[in-house]
């Protein structure tokens, strides 16, 4: 392992669907994969909407960010994809939910197809703080 970075898993988030880990942290940066709305205890996606998976997203990055000694209201940039952007609106609603103030930069793409058919897929960068 690289003393330039430091792999996190969180016992609280799912378990990974491929081969990576939950983050990396390195340079007082921690870079977070991408989540899908999947229930941690069933390993099944939680609910059958945007919205729902994406709050569930959300609650696994911050679990990640936990597990790393931060929050996920340190994020300095979140990416969303989605696989139908009509459901933007709802994914707002949710999203704001978590960053009601100060929230982080943000990118929101639209794509054909997530894993497992999930409609939602989330990933982030968070400042460790000193």
């Amino acid at each position: 392992m690289s003393e330039h970075r430091e792999p996190v898993n969180a016992s609280n988030a799912p378990a990974a669907i491929g081969p990576y880990v939950h983050a990396i942290r390195s340079g007082g940066l921690l870079f977070c994969s991408g989540q899908i709305g999947l229930d941690p205890r069933t390993g099944d996606l939680a609910g059958a909407t945007a919205a729902d998976q994406a709050g569930r997203c959300l609650e696994n990055l911050a679990a990640v960010c936990h597990a790393a000694g931060t929050s996920l209201g340190d994020a300095v940039r979140l990416t969303i994809y989605m696989t139908d952007m009509a459901s933007f609106a709802s994914v707002n609603d949710v999203y704001q939910s978590f960053f009601e103030s100060d929230p982080p930069a943000r990118v929101a793409i639209g794509v054909a197809a997530l894993p497992r058919g999930a409609k939602v897929e989330i990933d982030a960068v968070v400042a460790i703080p000193a």
